[in-house]
């Protein structure tokens, strides 16, 4: 998977949206929601990592869901962890880069990892990572996204000019093959197509800036967007209204893995 935006633009972009993440987060809550109610029912961790954790929502809703347990919250933005850390929920907030975890071997039993897996260029890296850090019979469960994501904007930009200005993703097919491959244990990986509405582009446009995940790939236009532009690019998606407003359709992938006991 080439052409993914460089970590330290990641990095920065997430920084800067942290106070304002939380306000625009809809998405981001439900599929987190969906995530952790994906967990094992027989999962009891001791120690849990919350991998990506932003500005630590669902690091609390592990310590609420798992009491007895010592949680640890990773992000590579330090912007985030800086809004994180006092609302506690994770006993330890540690700025890191999830393809390579600052972490011991076996440490955790469960790693937690919700719409953030999707910045990261090297999907089998992370795979590997999380092997590592988990105790055997420990699971990893993510949620990510998936080609498709945005495709309305993206279909609209197209028609206006030949820039890349919507975020690239993996296609589901990736995802399969790289999990198959990881040595990790598929209790589950599937994809599930989530559209929001919006009364008008503008709103779209902002929420995606105010969750730092507005266009970070290689290849994006530089400097302003003109207005005639930006009038083709509302009339194209205006192509896509539906009655309860502009859609923005979202595929996103849930995985649940489990380490293997023995033999891995």
């Amino acid at each position: 998977m080439s052409e993914l935006p460089d970590k330290r633009q990641v990095a920065a972009s997430f920084s800067r949206a942290a106070a304002s993440y939380d306000g625009v987060a809809e998405l981001q809550r439900a599929v987190g929601g969906e995530l952790l109610a994906r967990l094992p029912a027989d999962l009891a961790p001791r120690r849990w990592l919350d991998l990506g954790c932003g500005t630590g929502h669902f690091s609390r809703a592990l310590a609420g869901r798992f009491p007895a347990a010592c949680g640890l919250a990773v992000d590579i933005a330090e912007g985030m962890l800086r809004h994180a850390r006092p609302l506690g929920g994770a006993r330890q907030f540690v700025a890191g880069d999830a393809e390579c975890l600052p972490l011991r071997d076996g440490c955790c039993e469960l790693v937690f990892s919700s719409l953030a897996l999707q910045w990261c260029a090297d999907f089998a890296a992370v795979l590997a990572e999380a092997r590592r850090v988990l105790a055997p019979g420990g699971v990893l469960a993510f949620s990510s996204l998936c080609v498709g994501t945005l495709q309305e904007l993206r279909d609209s930009w197209q028609a206006v000019d030949g820039f890349t200005h919507v975020n690239r993703f993996r296609r589901f097919e990736d995802y399969q093959a790289l999990c198959a491959a990881s040595g990790l244990e598929p209790l589950e990986l599937s994809r599930q197509m989530r559209v929001l509405h919006y009364p008008d582009l503008r709103l779209l446009t902002r929420e995606l800036k105010a969750l730092g995940a507005h266009n970070l790939n290689p290849g994006r236009p530089g400097g302003l967007t003109g207005r005639a532009r930006i009038q083709a690019l509302i009339g194209a998606y205006e192509r896509f209204r539906e009655p309860a407003g502009l859609p923005a359709t979202y595929q996103v992938i849930y995985g649940v893995l489990r380490r293997p006991v023995s033999g891995g």
